[in-house]
C-alpha cells in the first residue's frame, strides 16, 4: 500500500485502488470529503479547489492510516468519532447507532411542525436516544422545550451526554429498560418520539457487513417473534405518559409500518395517526396526536 506523493489527488487514488471493492465511486468520495474536513479542515469546495496540493506528513499519515481501517470494513464515522447529522457534529462509537438520514426527516417532521411554536411550552422524550442526536438537535432548534433522552445502554447514555456538551445545549438523560419501566422523571410529555430497534434477526443475512459487524445489535434487532414489540410498548405509554393533545413520532421498519399504525388505532388514544413516506417513498414514520381529555 504505496501512496505516490502527498499530493491530495494522489492520496484520493490511493484510497480507490485499494478500496474500490468496498465502496462506490461516489460513497467513497463522499468519505474522502469527510477525512479531508477532519483531519485538514476543508470543506467540500475548498477539497475541490485544492486537490492537487501537498500535505504535512502528520496530515498524510492520518489519512493513510484511515484508508488502512476502512479496508477492514470499519465504517468511517467510527474511525473518525464522529458523525453529521442534521448539521451538526456528533460523537460515535460501537456503543451507539450512526445517525441515519431517514432519522434527520423524521426530526425534521418534528421541527417544522413546532418551530413557530412556544417552545416553553413543550416538554420532549425521546425513547432509545443512543447518541442523542434526535433530542439533541431538537434542543437546538426548539431552544426553550424541556427535552429528555433514555436508553437502556450506559455507555450509549454517555455518548449521548458528551454530546450535549458538544453541541451546548441541556438535554437530561436517564436509563430506563422501556420494556419493564416506565420513563416517569419528568412525565408526561408533550412529545414522545422514538426510532427503536426494528430490524429483524432473520434480516441479519441481508445487512451491510459494515453495519452487522460494528454496529451495537442491541439497537438494531427485534426478534421475529414480534416485530413491533418497542412499539406497542411505547404506544400502551402514551396512555399515561403523552400529555392530552400530545404527539407521539416514531421512524418505522415499512414492513410493519401499517401494523403499527393498527395498533396505535386499536389503542383508541389518538385522534388520527398518520404514516408519513420518506425520501425514497417508503413509509418510514408515523405521526399520531392523543386525544384531548374531556373532563
Amino acid at each position: 500500500m504505496r501512496i505516490a506523493s502527498n499530493k491530495l489527488s494522489e492520496l484520493y487514488t490511493f484510497y480507490r485502488n485499494e478500496l474500490s471493492s468496498i465502496y462506490d465511486e461516489g460513497e467513497l468520495y463522499a468519505i474522502f470529503e469527510l477525512i479531508c474536513e477532519k483531519y485538514l479542515g476543508f470543506s467540500k469546495t475548498e477539497l475541490r479547489i485544492k486537490f492537487e496540493d501537498k500535505i504535512n506528513q502528520s496530515n498524510l499519515i492520518n489519512i493513510y492510516n484511515t484508508g488502512v481501517e476502512l479496508r477492514k470494513g470499519i465504517p468511517v464515522q467510527y474511525i473518525l468519532g464522529e458523525a453529521d447529522f442534521y448539521n451538526l457534529k456528533f460523537n460515535v462509537n460501537s456503543s451507539t447507532l450512526i445517525p441515519r438520514p431517514e432519522t434527520e426527516e423524521l426530526v425534521d417532521v418534528v421541527i417544522k411542525q413546532f418551530k413557530t411554536y412556544n417552545s416553553s411550552l413543550l416538554s420532549v422524550l425521546d425513547i432509545g436516544t443512543g447518541s442523542g442526536c434526535i433530542p439533541v438537535t431538537l434542543k437546538k432548534h426548539l431552544p426553550a422545550a424541556k427535552v429528555s433522552g433514555i436508553d437502556i445502554s450506559d455507555k450509549a447514555l454517555e455518548v449521548a451526554k458528551s454530546n450535549a456538551l458538544k453541541n451546548n445545549v441541556d438535554v437530561t438523560f436517564f436509563k430506563v429498560d422501556i420494556l419493564s419501566q416506565s420513563p416517569v422523571q419528568h412525565s408526561p410529555f408533550n412529545i414522545i418520539i422514538s426510532n427503536p430497534p426494528y430490524v429483524l434477526n432473520s434480516e441479519a443475512a441481508h445487512i451491510d457487513a459494515r453495519v452487522l459487524e460494528h454496529e451495537p445489535h442491541l439497537a438494531l434487532f427485534v426478534k421475529d417473534n414480534d416485530p413491533i414489540i418497542f412499539y406497542k410498548r411505547i404506544i400502551d405509554l402514551c396512555e399515561t405518559d403523552l400529555k392530552s393533545g400530545g404527539y407521539l413520532y416514531f421512524e418505522l421498519n415499512p414492513l410493519y409500518a401499517s401494523d403499527v399504525k393498527n395498533y396505535a388505532n386499536a389503542a383508541n388514544l389518538f385522534i388520527f395517526t398518520e404514516l408519513i413516506n420518506d425520501m425514497s417513498g417508503k413509509q418510514r414514520f408515523l405521526k399520531a396526536q392523543k386525544k384531548w381529555n374531556t373532563f
